[in-house]
C-alpha cells in the first residue's frame, strides 16, 4: 500500500485503521454517501438551511469581525445573477488574501439568513477555471484521525488511474448481459468518480448485485455441505403421534399441520435436521415443538428445549409437563435458580436416561451436562444459536436434530440470508377464535383519559401491562423511565390498586416472583421494561400500554402487543407517541391497521431503513461493503433466483464461468470461519 504515490508509512498506518491494506482494498473502499455539487443554483432560489452550489463574483476584500475573545468572522461580499450575499468563515482570518474584487469562484456551502442578509457559511470554494471538488458529485468516505476526505480523494485518484484496468470480471458474461450490468472497471470508476447520477446508480447496482450474489452463493454452499456431511438420526414412524395430536383439547391450524409434516419428514430421514420455525405471536409454535419432542422420545431418544429466560423456560415446562405426563413421558426443568442439590439430582437422572425431556435456559448446553441419548434440541426465541453451539450439541448426542423457533417475522428473502443454513417453515395462520387486539395511538395529552379506561377495566377484573423504554430516568434522552412511572402510578394515579415493577436489572428469582404474582392475579398492573417482550402467558391481562412507543421498532411493538389477547376478553394496545415526526405517526398507523407480523416487519424495513431493523453483525455474517440487506431487497430477490439456478446446474462452482465467484466466496467468508452464525 505504501508504494502507491502519496502513501508513505504513516499514511499507510492510518489507512490500515480503515481496513485498507492493499490497492484492491482501497478500490473497494466505497463511499458512505455522496454530495451532489454538480448542479448550480442561484442564491435567491436556494433553500435556507440547505447546502447549495453557486457561481459568484467577489465584490470586495474581506472584512474581519471579532464579536468576542478567541473568535473571528471573515465576511467576503459577493454577487450572482439573483442578488448579493456574504461568504462567512469562522476563525479563518488567513483566507482574507484568497479573495480579490472581480474574481469568479465556484462555491458550495450551507445557505443561512441572518436578519435580511444571506450568508454561505464556511463554504468550499475554488476558482472557476479549476475543476476538482466543485461542479461534480463528490464521494464522502468514512474517515479516521489524521485522514481527511480530500486525502482519500487524492489517493483514490491515483489508485483508480493506475490500477482500474487490471481488474477482472467476477460475474459470468451471460449474467451481465441478462441484467445489463456495468463492467467492473466502469463500476469502480463511477463509484469513486461518478460522471453523473445515472452512472452512479448503475455502478452501485452492479457492485451490490455482485456482493449479494457472492454472499448468497456462499451461504447456499455452506448449507449444502452441512446437509450432505451430517448424518443424523432416522426416527421411527409412529401412529402414537397422530393419537397424541388428536388427544389435544384444540384443533391444529392448517399451517401447524403443514409445519409438523415438514418436521416429520426431516425426522424420518437419516440427515440431520436444521430447521427454523417462524411464527407470529400466538401462532402455536410451542405445541409443534411438543409434537416433535414426543416423536423423538417415542423413538427412544431424549429431547432438550432451550428458552432465553427462566420465566419462559418455566412457562414452557408448566404448560408441557401435563401433556407429556399423560403419555408417561418424564419432563424436567433445569434453570439457574435451582438449588445445587436439586440441580445435581436432575443432571444425574438426565445422564442415566431417567429424564425424557429437559426444558431450561441456555445452561443446558454447558460443559458437565451429559445426556444419555440426545436426539432433538429446540431453541426458542432467536437465540444466537449457531455453528459453535450446534457443534457442542452434536457432541452431547449423535448429531441430534435441531429446531430453532422465532416469533420475529422476517420476510422470506431476508430469512434465506439471515438463517442461511436452515430450512425454513412458516406458520402463517393464527388459531381461530382469537379476538383481534384493538390498537390505539395517542399523544401524551390523552394519558389521563387512558388511565381512566385502565381503571374501568381493572374494576371489571382485568389486568394491565405498562411498558417503558428505560429503568432509570435519562438526562440525555427525554424518555419515561419504568422506575419514575412506577412511583407516580403506585403512589397517585392507581393508589387503590396493586402495582408491581419488573426490569432487566433484577435477578432471575425476583423477576420470576413478580411475574408469578401478576399471573396469580396478586397484581393488577405490571410496570415493566421490554423484559416482558418474550414472556409469560397471562390470559386475564387485556391491556398493553407502551410509553414512548416511537422509540421501539414496529416488530418489537408487535411482539409486546402479543402479550395480551391470550384470553377470552377483548384486549387493547395503547401506544403513547411523544413524537410529532411524520414517520413516527406513519409507523403507529401501520400497527393500528395491521396485526400481521410479516406485513409489519416488511413495513418496518421499508420505513426505518438500513441497519435499524436488527444488526446483521449478531448473525455473524460477513460484513458487506456496499449492499444493504434491508434496502436492497429488490436486488436480493433477483440474486437469490440466480444463485439457486447456479447451485442447481453447478453446485461446486466448477464451470469456468463460475470459478472466479468461488474465489470471491472464499475471500468473503475467510474471516468468518468457525464463528459463522447463520441463525
Amino acid at each position: 500500500m505504501q508504494f502507491l504515490k502519496g502513501v508513505g508509512p504513516k499514511r499507510a498506518d492510518k489507512l490500515n485503521k480503515l481496513g485498507i491494506y492493499t490497492v484492491e482494498d482501497l478500490l473497494k473502499f466505497f463511499p458512505k454517501e455522496y454530495e451532489d455539487r454538480s448542479r448550480f443554483s442561484l442564491l435567491k432560489e436556494s433553500p435556507i438551511g440547505e447546502k447549495a452550489s453557486l457561481e459568484v463574483e467577489i465584490l470586495g476584500s474581506g472584512q474581519i469581525l471579532k464579536p468576542r475573545k478567541n473568535m473571528s468572522i471573515l465576511k467576503v461580499p459577493f454577487k450572482d445573477n439573483s442578488g448579493q450575499g456574504y461568504l462567512t468563515f469562522f476563525n479563518q482570518e488567513y483566507l482574507k488574501n484568497k479573495f480579490n474584487i472581480g474574481d469568479i469562484f465556484k462555491i458550495h456551502g450551507k445557505i443561512n439568513k441572518i436578519g435580511m442578509e444571506l450568508q454561505v457559511t464556511n463554504p468550499i470554494f475554488e476558482k472557476k477555471e479549476l475543476n476538482s471538488n466543485l461542479g461534480r458529485i463528490i464521494p464522502l468516505y468514512s474517515l479516521t484521525k489524521g485522514l481527511t476526505n480530500n486525502d482519500i480523494l487524492k489517493i483514490m485518484t491515483i489508485a483508480v488511474k493506475e490500477n482500474v484496468d487490471l481488474l477482472q470480471e467476477n460475474l459470468p458474461l451471460y449474467m451481465m448481459h441478462k441484467y445489463n450490468l456495468m463492467s467492473i472497471k466502469d463500476s469502480i470508476k463511477n463509484i469513486h468518480y461518478p460522471i453523473n447520477s445515472e452512472k452512479l446508480k448503475q455502478a452501485q447496482n452492479r457492485l451490490k448485485f455482485e456482493e449479494l450474489l457472492i454472499l448468497q452463493l456462499g451461504l447456499f454452499m455452506i448449507k449444502s455441505s452441512s446437509t450432505t456431511d451430517n448424518k443424523g438420526i432416522s426416527f421411527c414412524k409412529f401412529k402414537d403421534t397422530k393419537k397424541m395430536i388428536n388427544s389435544l383439547s384444540f384443533k391444529l391450524t392448517n399451517a401447524q399441520t403443514r409445519v409438523i409434516e415438514e418436521i416429520e419428514k426431516d425426522m424420518d430421514s437419516d440427515k440431520q435436521m436444521n430447521r427454523l420455525i417462524q411464527g407470529d405471536v400466538g401462532s402455536g409454535k410451542t405445541i409443534i415443538a411438543a409434537i416433535a419432542m414426543f416423536k423423538c422420545v417415542k423413538s427412544g431418544y431424549q429431547s432438550a428445549m432451550l428458552a432465553p429466560t427462566e420465566i419462559l423456560a418455566t412457562q414452557h415446562f408448566k404448560s408441557l409437563e401435563p401433556i407429556f405426563d399423560e403419555w408417561g413421558i418424564k419432563c424436567e426443568l433445569l434453570i439457574g435458580s435451582l438449588t445445587p442439590k436439586n440441580k445435581a439430582k436432575v443432571l444425574e437422572k438426565l445422564k442415566n436416561g431417567e429424564i425424557d425431556i429437559l426444558i431450561g435456559t441456555h445452561a443446558i448446553i454447558q460443559e458437565g451436562i451429559e445426556f444419555d441419548r440426545l436426539g432433538l434440541a429446540i431453541t426458542d426465541e432467536q437465540h444466537r444459536f449457531g455453528v459453535k453451539q450446534r457443534a457442542i450439541l452434536n457432541k452431547k448426542g449423535n448429531n441430534p436434530d435441531i429446531i430453532v423457533m422465532t416469533a420475529t417475522p422476517i420476510p422470506r428473502t431476508l430469512a434465506l440470508i439471515l438463517y442461511g443454513d436452515l430450512d425454513i417453515s412458516i406458520i402463517d395462520e393464527l388459531p381461530p377464535g382469537r379476538k383481534e387486539i384493538e390498537t390505539f395511538a395517542i399523544g401524551p395529552n390523552m394519558i389521563e383519559r387512558m388511565n381512566g379506561f385502565i381503571k374501568k377495566q381493572i374494576l371489571e377484573g382485568r389486568q394491565a401491562y405498562i411498558v417503558c423504554p428505560l429503568i432509570e430516568e435519562s438526562e440525555s434522552l427525554n424518555l419515561n423511565s419504568a422506575q419514575e412511572i412506577y412511583t407516580e402510578l403506585k403512589d397517585n394515579t392507581f393508589k387503590e390498586f396493586k402495582v408491581g415493577l419488573l426490569h432487566g436489572k433484577m435477578n432471575s428469582k425476583e423477576k420470576d416472583e413478580i411475574m408469578q404474582m401478576f399471573k396469580n392475579k396478586n397484581l393488577d398492573i405490571l410496570i415493566s421494561t421490554t423484559v416482558i417482550e418474550v414472556g409469560v402467558n397471562v390470559p386475564n391481562a387485556n391491556i398493553m400500554t407502551i410509553y414512548n412507543s416511537e422509540r421501539f421498532g414496529l416488530a418489537q411493538l408487535h411482539q409486546l402487543r402479543g402479550r395480551v389477547g391470550r384470553g377470552e376478553y377483548q384486549s387493547y394496545c395503547i401506544l403513547i407517541n411523544y413524537s410529532k415526526n411524520k414517520i413516527a405517526r406513519e409507523r403507529m398507523r401501520i400497527l393500528q391497521d395491521s396485526t400481521d407480523g410479516f406485513k409489519i416487519s416488511e413495513k418496518d424495513l421499508e420505513i426505518r431503513g438500513p441497519g435499524e431493523f436488527f444488526g446483521t453483525r449478531q448473525h455473524g455474517l460477513p460484513e458487506l461493503k456496499i449492499a444493504n440487506l434491508f434496502t436492497d431487497i429488490r436486488i436480493l430477490k433477483i440474486v437469490q433466483k440466480e444463485a439457486l439456478e447456479i447451485m442447481r446446474i453447478d453446485p461446486n462452482l466448477e464451470r469456468l464461468e463460475h470459478q472466479k465467484l468461488k474465489i470471491e466466496i472464499k475471500n468473503m467468508f475467510k474471516d468468518v470461519g468457525e464463528d459463522l452464525i447463520l441463525n
